[in-house]
């Protein structure tokens, strides 16, 4: 079993920053793939980035040169730094993780949610 934990959401106001992070614990052999989503009222969930390895990154489009994706391996954690943040970004975002856990397992696990409000 992993656990995950997110912290660091909150409200803001429009072109102001936030840091999320999602910590990772248990039997974990290695992580792969870590990635933030998010789902805004009414909303499907979509990818907001992605990181494979230390620098191999992913965004979407709407997030680019604003958001940045990294992780500490050493830590298990995935960090999100959002800066210039504009209301259409206000969600519940989700870090997922795809991870190998003993003996030899590949799985996927969601974090819980954390809110992000931006005001205009």
């Amino acid at each position: 079993q992993v656990q995950l934990v997110e912290s660091g959401g909150g409200s803001v106001q429009a072109g102001g920053s936030l840091r999320l992070s999602c910590a990772a614990s248990g039997s974990i052999v290695r992580i792969n793939a870590m990635n933030w989503y998010r789902q805004a009222p009414g909303k499907q969930r979509e990818l907001v980035a992605q990181i494979i390895n230390l620098d191999n990154t992913n965004y979407a489009d709407s997030v680019k040169g604003r958001f940045t994706i990294s992780r500490d391996n050493a830590k298990n954690t995935v960090y999100l730094q959002m800066n210039d943040l504009k209301p259409e970004d206000t969600a519940v975002y989700y870090c997922k993780i795809d991870v190998i856990t003993r003996p030899f397992k590949y799985e996927s696990y969601w974090g819980q949610g954390i809110q992000v409000t931006v005001s205009s």
